[in-house]
């Protein structure tokens, strides 16, 4: 189809918008979706950078099709993986159909009920849901399910690349199926991201199931233009300027410092710019959100910091998101994790600044599209602390890790347009665990063989076999968790139903046993552990002293107080992909002036390479570090590397192998009294000659537990789930082939 065919099928509403946004013509990716959508009967992955219109692009043709054929139910599922982007994307969906007819309801546990009464009444039009809202209706709403859904058109799951090869990802998978056995068909999905790296495997995730093809239109890609720069300090050297040695004669009047140099120059970054700071964590976030207001304090400036993360109120996160958005108002800075790093629009943002190095491409793509639209290039400062070494530091310390793994990732893309590839889990028990009960609790009874022919008919299960369910209920039935009545069938026991009471349920990411923050009546957000009364905390990047505490009813009462503290909550911070570690070897191998490192960076990198050729590092992947210390540079991705560290240390008692130590996927350090690095070496290729069994490396009384509901998981099946989806055996074997070839 010619994009005048398509801007003709396209409805009068459609047309005025596009009118009213001056576009002279329908974009690639616009046409390409709209021959998808309006040509075919498939499936749909829309994959194209950050800001290129892919919203509108699916909804265009999808509204023109509800248009001409009105359903009878709600006619497009809309699923995203965050409150904040559906109330985002409701506005924009709102705009577009002001006059269309089309009612556009979200659906979360932020949204009033008077709301969601609308829908409930009358199911039209466009619903926008988070999965556990979605969940939460199949379980408590079974028997409406298909007055809701029966003429279902189409499901949009936006920002995709975050939900592939997840329990959340795989648990929206469930629901699509459980929809499509309720409603008698599987409506078409159309899958969104700016950031897909194999897009062959997510569109076999985005389709499974669903027993249709799904069509991938493929775009020219664009020249980079990126404003991009890397700076480096070290913690303890309070000058700006480290690349160069001091001048002796001290400078007149010297303005007393007060944070290192870092921080200022971070601060001196965003002040006074409608800006994004995004840190790999929560704490960092709330660290750095009070270090910047204390700075703006100290001299004078007004204090334009805000603050977005996942343990804050909906109040104080919404409030963020308003404030990004408002051209009109004085810019603001917001700091934030992954919670803003999707595709909610903040309009007109002037540079993104990171703390440390992103932990993937996906992700430092996503940050970086942030900023840059509406015509401008995105703009994104990366700033590097770092203690500074001691004499005596190991030589694994010298390294500068987060610089090279941002220089890694950077040029990954910019060489190859790399994106790390979506992550198959094979053994998900937790999310098998969690969708038995919910089965069960939307069905009522069920026989065995009926609840197990439903269970692992959903995708996410394909790989579990018919044995390992068997033990899995077995457990659950032990426990309490299932009941078997006197028919023979199962219903939910005293254990299950204690779980299904709480809201929590409905999500199968792990969670902690929060406490609700008040000041007054404002709530701020959760802590993990309460205070005792008196303590202070930090929290929203202010300081909090504890007045009072209702431990029964988890909620903790504060007033505001000047200072700032750490605060912790527990999580992990993401897997790292071989290919960026393997490209960080090549930074230090190679001679290459990277134009968009700063002074300080710069610097940094060339005494990293002065170190790791003097020390052998470049050629070598184990060095000997003096006496009975060794160091091993894997090289590898976090799954491979774990895979690599436990194969070491199966060598312990025959080498003579202690004190351990590792940090991320960087290296391994570690004694070893007995025998000799060749040896080492030799009896792990032998092992990788013959073939890596993963099984072997997870040991009988280890509980491997990962997932929200892994608590419950008979330990077998854990440690079995641990082997095959948390290892790689095979990469880790030829790596280690590789290793033993420098000898």
């Amino acid at each position: 189809m010619r994009g005048d065919e398509i801007f003709g099928r396209f409805p009068d509403f459609i047309r005025e918008f596009i009118y009213a946004h001056n576009w002279d013509s329908l974009r690639d990716v616009q046409v390409a979706a709209a021959e998808s959508i309006l040509g075919s009967e498939n499936n749909l992955l829309l994959t194209s950078s950050t800001a290129s219109g892919k919203t509108e692009a699916a909804f265009f043709p999808i509204l023109s099709l509800l248009c001409e054929n009105p359903p009878e139910s709600v006619g497009v599922l809309y699923i995203a993986p965050l409150k904040s982007l559906i109330n985002d994307q409701f506005g924009r969906i709102a705009d577009l159909l002001e006059e269309s007819g089309i009612p556009v309801t979200h659906w979360h546990g932020d949204v009033a009920q008077s709301h969601k009464k609308k829908l409930l009444e009358r199911p039209r039009g466009i619903l926008q849901i988070t999965p556990e809202s979605l969940e939460a209706m199949l379980i408590n709403r079974s028997n409406d399910i298909v007055r809701l859904f029966g003429d279902l058109r189409f499901v949009v799951i936006d920002e995709i690349h975050t939900l592939t090869g997840s329990d959340r990802g795989n648990q929206i998978l469930c629901q699509l199926a459980r929809i499509g056995r309720s409603i008698g068909y599987h409506p078409r999905r159309v899958g969104l991201s700016a950031t897909v790296g194999d897009p062959e495997l997510a569109a076999a995730w985005l389709s499974a199931g669903s027993g249709r093809a799904t069509d991938i239109p493929r775009f020219a890609q664009n020249a980079l233009r990126w404003r991009l720069g890397l700076e480096h300090f070290y913690v303890q050297n309070t000058r700006e300027e480290q690349a160069t040695e001091p001048r002796e004669e001290p400078s007149p009047s010297p303005a007393p410092i007060v944070y290192d140099a870092g921080y200022t120059f971070m601060y001196d970054c965003v002040q006074g710019k409608r800006a994004l700071v995004f840190s790999n964590s929560r704490e960092e976030t709330e660290y750095l959100c009070a270090t910047f207001r204390q700075i703006a304090r100290l001299r004078g400036d007004p204090d334009d910091f805000l603050i977005h993360h996942g343990n804050l109120s909906a109040a104080l996160r919404e409030e963020a998101e308003l404030k990004m958005k408002d051209e009109e108002g004085p810019p603001t800075v917001t700091c934030a994790t992954v919670t803003m790093e999707l595709g909610i629009d903040i309009g007109k943002l002037e540079r993104v600044l990171q703390n440390q190095s992103p932990n993937s491409v996906t992700s430092f793509l996503q940050r970086l599209g942030r900023s840059g639209r509406r015509g401008q290039p995105p703009e994104m400062m990366m700033v590097f602390r770092e203690e500074d070494p001691l004499p005596n530091t190991p030589l694994p310390h010298l390294m500068p890790w987060e610089l090279l793994k941002a220089i890694a990732i950077i040029e990954l893309y910019r060489e190859e347009r790399f994106i790390e590839p979506p992550i198959v889990r094979k053994q998900p028990f937790s999310l098998l665990f969690h969708q038995t009960l919910s089965i069960l609790a939307a069905s009522g009874e069920l026989t065995v063989r009926r609840l197990a022919e439903r269970v692992l008919a959903l995708p996410p299960f394909a790989a579990v076999t018919k044995e390992d369910y068997k033990v899995l209920l077995l457990s659950m039935l032990n426990n309490d968790f299932l009941e078997m009545t006197e028919e023979k069938t199962v219903i939910v026991g005293l254990a299950g139903e204690r779980l299904l009471k709480s809201f929590k349920f409905y999500a199968v990411f792990k969670d902690s046993e929060d406490y609700t923050v008040r000041a007054g009546s404002d709530e701020i957000g959760t802590i993990t552990t309460p205070p005792p009364v008196g303590d202070r905390f930090a929290l929203a990047g202010r300081v909090w002293e504890v007045e009072e505490l209702d431990i029964q009813r988890k909620l903790i009462y504060v007033q505001p107080v000047e200072g700032k503290m750490e605060v912790s909550w527990p999580g992990d911070y993401g897997e790292v992909h071989t290919r960026i570690a393997e490209r960080m070897r090549q930074v230090l191998r190679e001679d290459t002036v990277y134009p968009y490192l700063k002074p300080n960076a710069q610097k940094r990198l060339e005494v990293a390479r002065h170190v790791a050729r003097n020390t052998g590092l470049t050629e070598h992947s184990l060095i000997h570090l003096g006496g009975y210390s060794y160091c091993l540079f894997p090289w590898l991705g976090t799954r491979s590397f774990r895979t690599v560290r436990r194969l070491l240390q199966g060598q312990s008692a025959r080498f003579g192998i202690t004190g351990v130590e590792y940090e991320g996927c960087y290296f391994i350090a570690f004694k070893m009294s007995k025998g000799t690095d060749y040896e080492l070496m030799h009896v792990l290729a032998d092992q990788a000659v013959t073939g890596i069994n993963p099984h072997t490396l997870v040991s009988s009384g280890e509980v491997p537990l990962f997932e929200k509901y892994d608590d419950y998981i008979p330990t077998d099946l854990l440690r079995h789930a641990f082997a095959i989806d948390k290892l790689n055996a095979e990469e880790a074997g030829r790596r280690i082939l590789e290793i033993f070839k420098e000898y």
